[in-house]
């Protein structure tokens, strides 16, 4: 079978400072830059992406694979109309030339807006639909952060979304994705898709499913989907609670060869869902105590903190100073921090040359309210051109680009230094600059979760950080206005409505 596929990743946080340009997909932001035809296949070959566990699976089947374009950026503010037209219309241009076609793969993320439209992927899947008509299957796979929208599960004729987070299974994703498009090959009755969106908003960092509620949930889910033939794919994404727009939250949805059973699978995750509200919610300490927390922790493997609030894989900066000054503040040794990006920073620290001394303003330059730069005397400790491989359960063996890079000391404290955003999710982004994570008191990483992949092995205990940054993890401190009113703004919370009500009033 003939099958053209393409990727257009991106998290949108309305409420970050930079948009996405064109330039942000040719970077990539710690995933692969913009690919167009044949060289997607190098460019994705051996990585977790969902299109290279599809890729995978496809030519074991011995399918025949078009590639048309492969692209994400970090996570940021909305896409510019400028890369959402370019890459849309490269898209559709590359599936217009692959006809004829048996069916289409895309790899989305599912919470992408962009400057024209609140719901990127919809409209990605609508222009691609125009374009093969209602009797090409379309298949396509999400991030566990999608908004899933009902354009989404209307255009599209399977949706399949990882069940991780930490996500190690976006390449298993794709693979799945691919199983049930040979399903449909083989001749599998028409699918019935049942849905049903989720009344409240879950923060990010309660999201994780190496824990409960998310782990007993997602099992539950493989439970259903095992325990019903007629039952295809049973998907829950917890969404991503930084997009302003009405359908912003988490969704659980079925695809099933009867209506009453993807009904049924679809009521019974949601009810699962439901009963779990409560239970979303944990622990969130200031910069300082967070860092005299982890003083207190005996000597031994080291102690994690989360700079929660400023992580680049949810449009974070990466640039922010609480935690920095928290450390240094505290007398704090043997601690190293990751990753601050700076450009003009790294820059200087080359100048200068390993084992000079210089004077930096660092960080604290995207505006966050609360933070500003750090401005002290560092010792540059080594310099790097930020390549190396990450090969971490996350990343998963992928080449990255963090640009001219540094190690700064001052006092005990260690600082990654980087040129481009990547979310410090894998060991491999302290030691590229000469750190060995496992033998630090503390580390302090920016990013929610996906950390704990790599570093829930070596560390004694994880804690969990809110330092002034651009991705609140109380939804409450974020000026929504196009919410739906009904939906609850955390476990147990006010309606958007009454919140919006009770701040007017």
């Amino acid at each position: 079978m003939r099958i053209a596929f393409a990727g257009f990743q991106h998290e949108t946080n309305t409420f970050a400072p930079a948009p996405a340009d064109y330039h942000a997909f040719e970077l990539g932001g710690g995933w692969p830059g913009l690919s167009v035809g044949p060289a997607i296949f190098d460019a994705i070959g051996g990585a977790n992406i969902p299109a290279a566990g599809f890729v995978e699976a496809a030519r074991a089947q011995g399918h025949e694979l078009l590639p048309t374009v492969w692209c994400a950026a970090s996570p940021s503010s909305r896409v510019t109309v400028d890369a959402f037209e370019r890459i849309c219309a490269m898209i559709v241009a590359g599936i217009e030339a692959a006809k004829p076609l048996d069916a289409v793969y895309l790899d989305l993320h599912g919470a992408m807006s962009a400057e024209a439209y609140d719901d990127g992927e919809g409209e990605v899947i609508r222009r691609v639909r125009a374009c093969i008509g209602e009797h090409v299957p379309l298949v396509t796979s999400y991030d566990l952060h999608a908004n899933t929208t009902a354009a989404m599960l209307e255009q599209a004729d399977v949706l399949v979304a990882y069940r991780t987070y930490p996500h190690i299974d976006m390449a298993a994703t794709g693979r799945r994705t691919m199983a049930v498009l040979q399903r449909l090959f083989d001749g599998l009755p028409p699918l019935h898709t049942a849905w049903r969106r989720i009344p409240f908003l879950i923060p990010t960092v309660w999201q994780c499913t190496d824990l409960q509620p998310a782990q007993g949930l997602y099992a539950q889910l493989e439970a259903l989907e095992r325990g019903n033939p007629e039952l295809v794919s049973l998907s829950f994404t917890m969404g991503f609670p930084a997009a302003d727009f009405s359908e912003c939250g988490p969704v659980v949805w079925a695809h099933a060869t009867s209506p009453q059973a993807a009904q049924q699978a679809a009521d019974a995750l949601y009810d699962a869902v439901c009963a779990a509200e409560m239970d979303f919610q944990g622990e969130l300490l200031p910069a300082d105590a967070a860092v005299q927390r982890a003083l207190q922790a005996p000597a031994g493997q080291p102690v994690v903190i989360a700079d929660t609030q400023d992580n680049p894989g949810a449009g974070g900066e990466s640039d922010t100073t609480g935690l920095l000054r928290a450390l240094v503040d505290a007398g704090a040794t043997d601690a190293a921090l990751g990753l601050m990006v700076d450009p003009a920073a790294a820059s200087a620290a080359h100048a200068a040359g390993a084992g000079a001394t210089v004077r930096l303003s660092l960080g604290g330059k995207s505006g966050v309210p609360g933070d500003t730069p750090f401005e002290a005397e560092f010792l540059v400790e080594s310099l790097s051109d930020g390549r190396f491989d990450a090969f971490g359960p996350y990343y998963g063996g992928f080449h990255m680009d963090l640009g001219p890079s540094a190690c700064l000391r001052l006092g005990g404290v260690r600082i990654v230094l980087a040129s481009h955003k990547a979310q410090l999710a894998d060991q491999a982004m302290f030691r590229y600059v000469g750190i060995e994570p496992t033998r630090e008191r503390i580390l302090v990483v920016k990013s929610t979760l996906h950390f704990r992949a790599d570093f829930a092995p070596i560390a004694q205990d994880i804690l969990f950080s809110a330092v002034p940054g651009p991705i609140a993890m109380d939804p409450t401190e974020m000026d929504w206005r196009h919410l739906d009113p009904a939906i609850r703004m955390f476990p147990g919370g006010p309606t958007f409505a009454a919140f919006r009500a009770s701040r007017t009033a």
